[in-house]
Order: structure tokens, then sequence, then C-alpha cells
């Protein structure tokens, strides 16, 4: 009876780490997509520094997710306690760092509110100035949303316009709309736009696009890595127990 016990926990070991190893090949390609993707999204990442750094964090979580999993798949198979303790150890230590990762996001997740955004912008965008991180990064954002400010273009009333412009409420070069969503796109019209005629400029304030768009990510980013914590709790267990129960 033990025999087949063991024989079982084996193969669940087995199924538990293959997982775990196709989890680990997912991040891993989502990692290396959002550095090299050409669409826009990896002139946003290389401007933000927060962002830069989590994109290679997933690419590290990723590798070692895959590797661990090859690891642990191995050691059910062939039966290697020392494969098994190493296993058990470093999933211990991931599994720590995603629940530590998931409280601080839980606890700063006030950071995230519209008039957080609001506030930052006001205080720090400086409209064209593609020198500065935070103004490009913003750029870049209202250009592949099309979106404009985090409320809308009332959002840059009380922003300094641009010196050719003797408009009282210039709106950004960004904000205008563009036949193609990217910097290569030609504007609708930009002489318009910046002359504050509504048709031509994207109205719509950038949070509500955002979170329209990511709603449903958000969900199943959240359901992956609940599912990814419950996966990695039971390799833990069963590897244990196969630990224990190799003579």
């Amino acid at each position: 009876m033990e025999g087949d016990c063991l024989s079982c926990m084996k193969y669940l070991m087995f199924l538990f780490n293959f997982f775990i190893f196709l989890g680990g090949a997912c991040l891993l390609g989502l990692g290396i997509w959002v550095i090299v993707d050409p669409t826009g999204f990896r002139e946003i990442v290389a401007a933000n520094p927060l962002l830069f750094t989590g994109a290679y964090i997933m690419l590290a979580m990723g590798a070692m997710l895959f590797l661990l999993g090859f690891l642990g798949c191995c050691g059910a198979i062939r039966e290697n306690k020392c494969l098994l303790l190493f296993f058990f150890m470093f999933i211990l230590l991931i599994f720590l760092a995603e629940l530590s990762a998931a409280i601080l996001a839980f606890i700063f997740r006030e950071n995230l509110t519209r008039e957080f955004f609001t506030k930052e912008l006001k205080k720090h965008y400086q409209r064209n100035n593609d020198t500065d991180v935070f103004s490009s990064t913003w750029n870049s954002v209202m250009i592949t949303f099309a979106c404009c400010g985090v409320n809308g273009p009332e959002d840059f009333e009380a922003i300094p316009h641009l010196p050719y412009s003797s408009l009282e409420k210039a709106t950004p070069e960004a904000c205008c709309q563009r036949e193609l969503q990217s910097r290569e796109g030609m504007f609708v019209n930009k002489e318009a736009c910046l002359a504050g005629v509504e048709r031509f400029q994207n109205r719509q304030g950038c949070y509500t696009v955002i979170l329209n768009s990511f709603e449903t990510y958000v969900y199943l980013a959240g359901a992956l890595a609940i599912g990814v914590l419950a996966i990695e709790l039971f390799a833990m267990i069963f590897a244990m127990c196969l630990f224990r129960g190799i003579q």
C-alpha cells in the first residue's frame, strides 16, 4: 500500500511541477515580449524605471520557475532526495516572495487612484520634453491608448503651454488624434487640435481608457496568481511527502 501511495505521490508531484514548468515558460515568454515588443510598450517600459525593473523581475521569475519545474519533474521521476530538497527550498522562497508582493500590492493600492495620478501629472508633466522620463512616458501612454491626461484635456489647463503657442489653454501634441496610434502616426489635423478644436483631440481621460482596457486582464491575472500560489503550495507538500517516503 505504501508503494502505491508513494507512486501516486510521485506522479502527482510530476504533474504539479509540469504546471509550474508551463507557468514559468509563460512568464518567461511574456517578459521577453514586453521588453522587445515593437508596438509601443517597449518605449513605455524603457522610459519608466519601475516598469523596466518589473519586466526584468518577471523575466527572472519566469526563468526560475521554468528551471525549478524542470528540476522538480526530474526529482520526482528519478526519486532523487537532493533534487527534491533543493526544489522545496527554492519554491518556498518564491512562494514567500510572491505572497509578500501580493500583500504589499494590496496595502499600497490606494496610491493608484485617479486623484494621485492627476496630482502627479500636474506637478511633473513638461509636455513635449522627451528628455524628461515622466513626460516621455505620459506622452507614450496617451499616444498608444488614444487618450488625454488622467481625466481629459482639462488636466493640462494649469500646466504652462508651449513657448510657440499664445493660447492660454494649449493641448499637448500627444492628445491630438492620429491616423495610427504611434509616434510615427500622422496627425489628423495638428494645427486645429492645438488650437482647441475638440473633434481633432482625444477627449477621453487615460485613467478610464486604461482601466477599461485592462479590467478583464486584472481579474485574470489575480485568478492566475492565486492558481500559481495554490500549485506551488501543493507542490511543496508533495515534495516533502515524497522526500520522506523515499528510502
